[in-house]
């Protein structure tokens, strides 16, 4: 028997591939028409309480033009985006004109939204995808936000006007590789130079790093041994950026690692108003509200395409919104948005009034994100095998959220922020005493 050459079995084997599987998968409209894609993006219908009262008319304003926006011209896009792990550049431009970016900044053409307005916008923005909210929590509350309240009156007419269009993206770089939780311990170094600083180090998980216009980054003053804010520009001798691959969730946020070889900062751009990590307080204080409301805008679109899902898929001879143990888990879903509304309006009005506190900031993203995690498995398994599919939604906001779970404090480490606060006494270190008696056993 004549036996094929390799080359003849390797051009069977070409001919097979290009017949069976160079085939683009089927479109999920066509390969699965009993329920509708996230591309086409269902209506609210998580304000079961009527939360909608509790706001002004400016406020509702905000809400519907971010909704509207968000539902036609950003849900058809995110799936492509996020399986790629890419940034979509094509809707900044629809983003910029939400009119949204600057959030509570008043001036240099920024909105001077109320907080409790800027919160709705984040989770309307979430709602449909987490990773543009992401997106502009980064460049909005953190590296705007920084400039607002610690940068010169020179810096912010320089940088706040084109940062509000989007026409410039900024990022705010505080974490480093050996330091996450424990951030005020950062080694990123900068030392005074004729005319301005060098700065020496290297940052880890920076949002929108690898495409920033200016980097809002944070180092250790050898001289002061103190903490100081700067704003670099790209493209600087001696910075590089680079993407941070295999990430699981926010997979269209471009998070970097960025390294700092002596790269130049003239005096000019050196932020007057950091000279401690506790002056990054003030900024974080309004950030982590914005992020206690990504997880509520997540938990409202896993909701809505649940409840649509389940009134369109049929199984036994019925929707599947007809059993009972899937009512249940819709209505526990439900309750936890309300009730995550009403904690996430409450820490709005708290910050509004000059009441809050660190540790109200803190209960508030930690506790969120939990119900948020809880709210969205639900929403997973009762999608069944279409809950692992990104094309509804349910399996993007699953991952998306565990990033968010973590980011801006960890759900312990916020905790413990608020346990500060209740008793009086920090738990973030191990006591001395312990360590000590622990290394003599």
């Amino acid at each position: 028997m004549k036996v094929p050459s390799s080359e003849t079995q390797e051009q069977k084997h070409k001919d097979a591939k290009s017949l069976y599987f160079d085939l683009p998968a089927l479109d999920v409209s066509v390969a699965f028409p009993q329920a509708t894609p996230a591309s086409k993006f269902p209506p609210c219908t998580s304000d079961y309480y009527q939360f909608d009262d509790l706001l002004t008319p400016a406020e509702r304003t905000v809400r519907m033009r971010v909704r509207e926006c968000m539902e036609r011209d950003v849900a058809p896009l995110m799936t492509k985006y996020w399986e790629k792990a890419e940034f979509p550049f094509e809707v900044i431009p629809k983003l910029g004109a939400l009119g949204i970016v600057g959030g509570t900044i008043k001036g240099y053409g920024c909105p001077g939204l109320s907080v409790t307005a800027s919160a709705i916008a984040t989770a309307e923005v979430a709602r449909v995808d987490a990773s543009c909210s992401t997106f502009i929590l980064v460049h909005s509350s953190l590296a705007m936000l920084t400039i607002g309240l610690c940068g010169s009156e020179i810096q912010k007419q320089k940088y706040l006007p084109s940062l509000a269009k989007l026409d410039t993206i900024g990022c705010w770089g505080l974490t480093e590789p050996e330091y996450g939780s424990d951030a005020s311990s950062l080694k990123t170094i900068a030392t005074k130079v004729e005319g301005g600083w060098t700065i020496e180090g290297q940052k880890r998980w920076i949002g929108n790093s690898t495409f920033a216009d200016i980097l809002v980054i944070f180092a250790r003053n050898t001289s002061t041994n103190q903490i100081n804010g700067f704003i670099v520009k790209k493209n600087a001798p001696g910075l590089q950026a680079t993407k941070m691959e295999n990430k699981i969730g926010l997979r269209i946020v471009q998070n970097g690692d960025i390294l700092f070889n002596k790269v130049f900062v003239p005096d000019e751009d050196r932020l007057p108003g950091v000279n401690s990590f506790q002056d990054t307080s003030k900024v974080l204080a309004v950030s982590r509200v914005m992020v206690a409301w990504q997880p509520i805008g997540i938990s409202m679109g896993v909701y809505d395409v649940c409840h649509r899902y389940l009134k369109e898929r049929k199984q036994f001879g019925a929707p599947l919104a007809a059993f009972q143990i899937n009512q249940q888990k819709l209505v526990q879903m439900l309750s936890n948005i309300q009730a995550m509304l009403l904690v996430g309006w409450r820490l709005c009005k708290l910050y509004e009034s000059g009441k809050m506190t660190p540790g109200h900031a803190s209960m508030g993203k930690s506790w969120t994100t939990l119900k948020a995690r809880e709210t969205v498995s639900l929403g997973r398994e009762l999608l069944g095998g279409n809950g692992i599919l990104t094309d509804f939604l349910v399996a993007k906001a699953f991952c998306d959220l565990e990033p968010i779970y973590t980011y801006e404090g960890s759900y312990d480490i916020n905790t413990l922020v608020t346990g500060r606060e209740i008793t009086g006494i920090a738990s973030f270190k191990p006591a001395a005493a312990a360590l000590s008696k622990r290394s003599r056993l």
